[in-house]
């Protein structure tokens, strides 16, 4: 086994061509689910790739390069529209965690339980991709994971960036979950919502995503539409609303409690982004 830690991001997609190569960045999920001696492929580190720890901010975006930490996320200064994203980042393991996982980590393990996914989906995110053979592409989140553990990423390719669109001045953010504790738990159900309200205090826009419901996070895009002139504070949820997921039965939590606990989740993140 080989680890190479490169500096320059060049240096990095010409040994992603080279066949059995792991990536990580951080690796918060990679290393504690070794066993000894099962480690055979080359692994490459980014973390020290320039460029890819930063978080900056332009007129038409927010980027997160691929390598910034929850922590990172955390301590940045970020309009109230990246709440949500910021409450996601608090719940990521511990503090320790937190400190070495990455946002582009999170995604590319494409776990349904990703803490970082519904805030990021509610936050119409894209992601960022570059080979050395074809360039970089750019594509929705939501296109991006495909399933359980599964991603378009191809065999040369690296995540390099999160681009989070230009969001309304006026837009609020909200994240909730529920495990079976307070803190260090994999969620039985988690929701962020990202809310603008009219000069008459009606939803003009609302995005609503939903983790550990599905195979992968999803946008509840048919309870969007039915918000929009709603009043916020005489919201009811209904099963109708969330009928799109498809929860599953496990040690964490039946389908049934699964869907009744993200139709308050959904009515208390509406009513927290509002009042912020």
């Amino acid at each position: 086994m080989a680890y190479s830690q490169p500096s320059l991001l060049s240096d990095a997609l010409c040994l992603r061509k080279q066949a059995g190569v792991r990536v990580i960045a951080g690796g918060t999920d990679f290393f504690p689910a070794l066993r000894p001696g099962e480690q055979t492929e080359n692994v490459l580190d980014i973390t020290r790739v320039g460029g890819l720890s930063d978080i900056t901010q332009t007129e038409d975006a927010t980027r997160f390069g691929a390598a910034a930490t929850w922590s990172n996320v955390v301590r940045a200064d970020l309009p109230v529209a990246f709440d949500a994203l910021k409450q996601a980042a608090r719940e990521v393991g511990s503090l320790q965690i937190q400190n070495a996982g990455t946002i582009a980590g999170n995604i590319c393990n494409a776990s349904p339980a990703a803490d970082g996914v519904p805030p990021l989906l509610a936050l119409n995110a894209e992601v960022e991709l570059a080979s050395a053979a074809r360039g970089t592409r750019i594509l929705p989140l939501g296109e991006f994971i495909t399933g359980v553990r599964q991603t378009v990423l191809k065999e040369d390719e690296l995540v390099t960036a999160i681009i989070v669109p230009k969001q309304h001045v006026l837009m609020t953010s909200a994240f909730e979950k529920l495990g079976s504790r307070r803190y260090l738990v994999i969620s039985i159900a988690m929701t962020a919502v990202n809310i603008l309200l009219d000069a008459q205090g009606k939803i003009a826009d609302a995005r609503v995503a939903v983790g550990s419901c599905s195979a992968v996070a999803q946008r509840l895009t048919a309870l969007e539409a039915r918000l929009i002139g709603q009043d916020p504070y005489k919201l009811r949820i209904s099963q109708d609303d969330i009928a799109s997921l498809t929860p599953i039965d496990d040690v964490r939590g039946t389908a049934s409690y699964r869907f009744e606990a993200v139709r308050h989740q959904v009515q208390r993140a509406i009513h927290k982004a509002v009042t912020s």
